[in-house]
């Protein structure tokens, strides 16, 4: 699905209610760099370190499907080196599942975590220095 598509929508005595997938997607990319442990967001692409962003472009790395009440993400993502990816990813699922259902109202059906690399510490330097 498209990031600008708008799907969500919830009627009130007012009025509609719309909620934007790219505004679904800035919410889980920034819950998921909440995690200690991830390096950043991958741009979707296998060994895409080029890709790999810090807090920049928070939806980058990020794909959400929005229904009518429930949604489904799917997080690219680059992990620190050392770090236990299952541990690492299961945080990211539980807080980016938390923050959408809080803030929106929608229901997650899932969160798929797909681990695209590890950062070394010697990347991470080098991207601190660019």
């Amino acid at each position: 699905m498209e990031a600008n598509h708008l799907e969500e929508t919830e009627r009130t005595s007012l009025g509609a209610v719309r909620i934007a997938d790219e505004v679904v997607a800035v919410i889980a990319g920034l819950a998921a760099t909440e995690i200690e442990g991830l390096a950043g967001m991958s741009g979707g692409l296998a060994g895409g370190f080029a890709d790999m962003l810090g807090r920049k472009n928070l939806a980058k790395g990020v794909r959400v499907e929005v229904g009518e009440r429930e949604t489904a993400v799917n997080l690219f993502v680059i992990v620190e080196y050392g770090t236990r990816i299952p541990d690492v990813s299961l945080q990211v699922q539980e807080n980016v599942k938390h923050a959408i259902e809080s803030m929106t109202g929608l229901k997650v059906i899932e969160v798929n975590v797909h681990v695209q690399g590890v950062s070394f510490p010697e990347m991470q330097e080098e991207q601190r220095i660019k």
